[in-house]
C-alpha cells in the first residue's frame, strides 16, 4: 500500500498545481483525481438551484436545419418504457404513453423549439418477460402486455418515423428466462430443445462445475445435470454451437426488422462464448466475433443501413475494440468516468482527456476502420452522472457538452437531460421520468427517494435550465456536419483547464473548447475564418487578438466551412 502511495505522489503534486492555476476544485490538495466508486456514487446530493450565469446564450433556440439524417447520425435516447409515460393510469409506462410523448423528443418540425431534437430511440426490452426489467424473455415475438400490444408497437414505429426518429430494440440473445417454454422442455434429457442450452452431465471433464462468477455459481444443478447461466440461474445461456439456435436468433431479428425497427442494441455481447463455458483450447473471443459478424451481416442484408450496436460492459478500450470487427458500434463505456474525473478536478493536465479519447479512437479504427462510436455518460446499469458531480447543474452541462460533441451517435439515458439522480440498486437508477406533478402521463411504479429534481414542466420555462442546454446543444450538433459526421482530433492549448479538440468532416471543421474550471479561462486559438456557433453564456466571454476567454464551466464551438 505504501508503495502505491509513493508512486502516486507526482500525480498528486501535478493535480495540486493545476488546481492552483485553474481555480476551485472538489479535490483537496493532497489527493489525486477520484475515480467514481460505489461508495461515492451512493451519495444523495441536492441539485444546485442557481446556475453560474443567467446571461443570454449566444446560440438561441430557433429554426435551424436538421442536417443529421438516417439512423447512424444525430442523437439517440435510451428509454425504459416502464418509467417513461403512462397512458392508462396504472402507474406503469406503456407504448401508447411513449407515442403521446414523442413530440417531446422530436416533433418533426424544425420551426418549433420545444422538442429535444432526438433522431433515434433505443427501447430497453419490451418483449414478454417475468421481471420488471425485461432482460429475461419468455416470448421473443410478442410485447410485454404491461406495455401494450404488437399493434401499439407498429403505431409507435409509424409515428416515430414520421418525426424522423429511428427506433432500435434491445435484443437479448445470450440467454432466455428459465420460464421460457423451450428451457422448461430442455430439462428433459430427451427434449428436442435439450441442446438449445448448455447442459452437461455431472461427470464432465470439460468444465469446472464449481465455477463462481460475480458471487454465484454459473453451473446450476437440475435432476443430476447442470446448465450454464453466466448472470444467474434464472437466465440460462443459449448454446450458440447449435445451428438451430443461430437460425432462431436470425428469425427473431428478421421478425422485428420486417416490422420496421431500424436496428438492435445487443445485450451482453461478450458472453455468448464466455471463457467459463467454452471447452479447453477454444477461443471464446473468436467464436463470439464469428457469430456476431454472421448476425450483423444478416441484419444488414435484411435491412440495409440497420444499426447494430453492442454492449461490451468493460472500461478497457482494447477489450471493447476487440468486438468491433463484428459490429457497427460498441458503447463508449468508461468515457463518463473520465469526463467526471476531469470536471471534478477542474482541469485536464496536458489536455489529457482529449488525448485519452483520441487514443481510444485509434484502437477502434485498428479494429474496424468503419467503426461508429456510441458515446454516453451512463446507462441503466450505472449510477447516474449528476450524483457523481455532486448535483451541480453547471458541471452536468459541461459533461453533456463534452460527450455530445464527440464522434458517432451519442446515447442520452432518459432523465439525464433534466438531471435525474439515481444510484444502486438498479431499480433506483431506472426511476419514473419526472414530467411534473400534474402531468397525467407521470409513471409511479416506484417511488423516488430523490426529491430535488426539477421536472420537465418547470425546466421548459427556464432558459438556463439543464433541459434547455441539451436542446440548444443537440440542435447545434444536428445542424453542423463537423459535429454529426466528423472525426476527432485533439488540439494542443496552453491552459490545463481547457479541454480542446477539432471535429473534422468532409465539408467542415469545428473548434470545441470546454472550460472545466469555476473561473473564466483564456486560451490562444486561431479562429480566422470560423463562425461562433455556440457559446453557453456571453457573461465573461471575449475574443481579443487570437485569445479567447471562456466563461466558467462552459463551452464554445466555432465552425468553418471548407
Amino acid at each position: 500500500m505504501s508503495g502505491i502511495i509513493k508512486r502516486a505522489m507526482p500525480l498528486v503534486l501535478a493535480v495540486a498545481l493545476v488546481m492552483a492555476s485553474c481555480g476551485k476544485s472538489d479535490l483537496p490538495s493532497n489527493t489525486s483525481a477520484p475515480v467514481p466508486s460505489e461508495k461515492t456514487e451512493t451519495q444523495t446530493p441536492v441539485a444546485e438551484p442557481t446556475p453560474v450565469s443567467k446571461a443570454d446564450p449566444v446560440y438561441e433556440l430557433g429554426e435551424v436545419p436538421q442536417n443529421a439524417s438516417g439512423n447512424k447520425q444525430g442523437v439517440y435516447y435510451e428509454i425504459f418504457v416502464r418509467s417513461f409515460a403512462d397512458s392508462d393510469g396504472d402507474g406503469i409506462g406503456d407504448l401508447k404513453g411513449l407515442i403521446d410523448k414523442l413530440d417531446y423528443l422530436n416533433d418533426g418540425d424544425p420551426k418549433t423549439t420545444s422538442d429535444l431534437g432526438i433522431t433515434g430511440i433505443w427501447l430497453m426490452p419490451i418483449n414478454k418477460t417475468v421481471s420488471y426489467h425485461g432482460y429475461d424473455i419468455t416470448d421473443y415475438y410478442d410485447i410485454n402486455p404491461e406495455y401494450g400490444t404488437l399493434e401499439d408497437f407498429e403505431k409507435l414505429l409509424d409515428e416515430a418515423h414520421k418525426r424522423g426518429i429511428s427506433v432500435i430494440m434491445d435484443l437479448v440473445l445470450n440467454h432466455t428466462s428459465d420460464k421460457h417454454e423451450r428451457f422448461i422442455s430442455s430439462k428433459n434429457p430427451d427434449s428436442p430443445y435439450r441442446n438449445w442450452y448448455r447442459w452437461v452431465n455431472e461427470d464432465t471433464k470439460d468444465y469446472n462445475l464449481k465455477t463462481v462468477v460475480w458471487g454465484h455459481n454459473v453451473w446450476n444443478k437440475v435432476n443430476g445435470s447442470y446448465y450454464y447461466g453466466i448472470f444467474w440461474s434464472g437466465m440460462p445461456d443459449l448454446n450458440y454451437d447449435n445451428p438451430d439456435v443461430r437460425k432462431e436468433a436470425k428469425n427473431i431479428a428478421a421478425f422485428w426488422l420486417d416490422k420496421g425497427v431500424d436496428g438492435f442494441r445487443l445485450d451482453a455481447v461478450p458472453h455468448l462464448f464466455d471463457s467459463t463455458e467454452v471447452r479447453p483450447g477454444e477461443s471464446g473471443l473468436n467464436k463470439t466475433n464469428e457469430w456476431w459478424k454472421e448476425f450483423t451481416d444478416f441484419c444488414h442484408e435484411k435491412k440495409p443501413g440497420s444499426l447494430i450496436v453492442g454492449e461490451v460492459l468493460n472500461d478497457s478500450t482494447a477489450i471493447r475494440a476487440s468486438y468491433l470487427p463484428s459490429l457497427d458500434s460498441t458503447f463508449h463505456i468508461g468515457l463518463g468516468t473520465q469526463i467526471v474525473n476531469a470536471i471534478k478536478a477542474g482541469a485536464s493536465k496536458n489536455n489529457y482527456l482529449s488525448t485519452f479519447i483520441a487514443n481510444n479512437y485509434e484502437k477502434y479504427k485498428e479494429a474496424n476502420p468503419q467503426y461508429i462510436d456510441a458515446p454516453m455518460l451512463s446507462n441503466h446499469d450505472q449510477n447516474r452522472i449528476i450524483g457523481l458531480l455532486m448535483g451541480k447543474t453547471e458541471r452536468m452541462k459541461v459533461a453533456a457538452s463534452i460527450y455530445l460533441t464527440l464522434e458517432g451517435i451519442p446515447f442520452i439515458y432518459y432523465g439525464e437531460e433534466i438531471g435525474m439522480f439515481g444510484s444502486k440498486p438498479d431499480e433506483d437508477i431506472r426511476l419514473p421520468y419526472l414530467w411534473g406533478e400534474n402531468d397525467p402521463y407521470q409513471t409511479s411504479w416506484r417511488k423516488s427517494k430523490y426529491q430535488n429534481v426539477v421536472p420537465v414542466s418547470d425546466q421548459e420555462k427556464d432558459p438556463n435550465s439543464l433541459l434547455t442546454h441539451y436542446k440548444r446543444l443537440i440542435r447545434v450538433r444536428n445542424e453542423n456536419e463537423a459535429l454529426y459526421a466528423g472525426k476527432f482530433k485533439p488540439m494542443a492549448v496552453n491552459n490545463d483547464c481547457i479541454v480542446a479538440y477539432n471535429m473534422v468532416s468532409e465539408n467542415q471543421t469545428a473548434i470545441i473548447l470546454h472550460n472545466l474550471a469555476e473561473t473564466q479561462q483564456s486560451v490562444k486559438v486561431d479562429t480566422e475564418g470560423f463562425v461562433l456557433k455556440f457559446c453557453q453564456t456571453k457573461d465573461g466571454f471575449s475574443e481579443n487578438n487570437g485569445e479567447i476567454t471562456v466563461p466558467p464551466l462552459s463551452t464554445v464551438i466555432y465552425v468553418k466551412n471548407h
